[in-house]
């Protein structure tokens, strides 16, 4: 196939990705596309997502239609110059076409797992990418690393990006000993050291942005950047009912409701996101993890964390994202950061920013990480 033709295949978006349905195609043939563009919408059995160009150029062919389900790493368009003759990206197309048919399509490589002693306790963490910068993604209270399956593929493309498992969450540990700050912050510590990683760019939602922000002022030299993802620990403002509810739901009926309070839209809640929080929650340790955590979170219906101090010591490139409708960390709880950087309020998109509007997350971190050649 010549070489000026660039495919555009179904992505991995999390270790359980086995393919992905084309919902909408954002932009037709012809139209003339960018790197960072939008392409498709995608619905996987987790979430839906957008796609975005990883080329510029013009759009020459849809290989996969809306409503089609397809497999991972399979070509579902192409871009190239005008100046490609028409009867190659047929052919192209063609050939694409015959792979998914017939099922025939290479297998990608989704994130690489691993495991590290970290305090006594084994954190679990996914890899991406090789490049020679290094970004680490922190999740929330109740997350895991897979909640940043939109976010880390994109960011891998010039980077290695490591997305760990909290003590008690994911396939880490049920046990985060006293649940403060310090102890969060010093496993995310100790998660560098047992990788050797000197310096990296740290991104964190929700809890996470405030355990990397602690980081990032006790370990400064080891921080190239720092992205906040609605972070705790700044502002006045938490929904306790929902933290509380999350943690005692004990069924996907009661779990639900307050699942919808994280989006925007609460449709972005499947059956198989509430069957996989209740699976977790269901193991062994995460009632004590959760409660323990909520001691943290929470001094009565009020924050439980000030990381303002923190922030003062942070001497790093910030970037913050927010989303407007967030229901659990309200977007007014930005104005204390506001003064440090400008923040980014991100519509149509509830306090799981990364998850609904990852683009808006990837364009933060390469705002004050940069963008290394890969």
């Amino acid at each position: 196939m010549n070489e000026a033709i660039k495919t555009v295949v179904m992505p991995k978006w999390g270790l359980s990705m086995s393919s992905g349905k084309i919902t909408d195609w954002l932009a037709g043939v012809g139209d003339e596309v960018a790197d960072g563009d939008e392409l498709a919408d995608i619905d996987t059995d987790k979430i839906a997502g957008t796609l975005e160009s990883a080329d510029a150029g013009i759009l020459r062919a849809i290989v996969a239609k809306a409503g089609e389900d397809v497999p991972v790493g399979a070509t579902i368009a192409l871009i190239a110059p005008a100046e490609v003759a028409e009867d190659e990206i047929e052919q192209a197309a063609e050939q694409a076409r015959e792979e998914i048919e017939s099922g025939a399509v290479e297998e990608v490589t989704g994130p690489m797992t691993g495991a590290v002693e970290v305090g006594g306790r084994t954190i679990s963490y996914a890899t991406l990418g090789t490049g020679e910068e290094t970004v680490v993604l922190v999740h929330g209270y109740g997350g895991d690393k897979n909640s940043w399956l939109f976010v880390q593929e994109p960011l891998s493309a010039t980077r290695t990006v490591h997305a760990l498992d909290l003590p008690g969450h994911g396939e880490s540990t049920k046990d985060v000993g006293d649940g403060s700050l310090e102890t969060l912050a010093t496993t995310v510590r100790g998660f560098l050291d047992a990788l050797g990683i000197e310096r990296a760019h740290l991104v964190g939602h929700s809890l996470g942005g405030a355990v990397v922000t602690a980081v990032a002022a006790t370990e400064p030299a080891r921080v190239a950047s720092l992205t906040l993802v609605a972070p705790a620990g700044f502002g006045e403002q938490v929904n306790a009912e929902y933290l509380r509810g999350f943690a005692a739901a004990t069924s996907r009926r009661e779990l639900k409701p307050h699942l919808t309070q994280l989006f925007a839209d609460p449709q972005q809640v499947t059956r198989q996101l509430a069957d996989d929080l209740m699976k977790f929650k269901r193991l062994d340790g995460v009632d004590q993890v959760l409660n323990t955590l909520l001691g943290t979170l929470l001094d009565g219906d009020r924050p439980g964390i000030d990381a303002v101090p923190e922030l003062t010591r942070v001497r790093a490139p910030l970037a913050v994202v927010w989303g407007r409708a967030d229901r659990v960390l309200p977007p007014d709880n930005a104005e204390q950061l506001a003064a440090r950087t400008a923040v980014s309020y991100i519509d149509g998109a509830g306090h799981m920013v990364h998850m609904e509007q990852p683009n808006a997350v990837v364009r933060a971190v390469e705002s004050v990480a940069g963008t290394p050649e890969g």
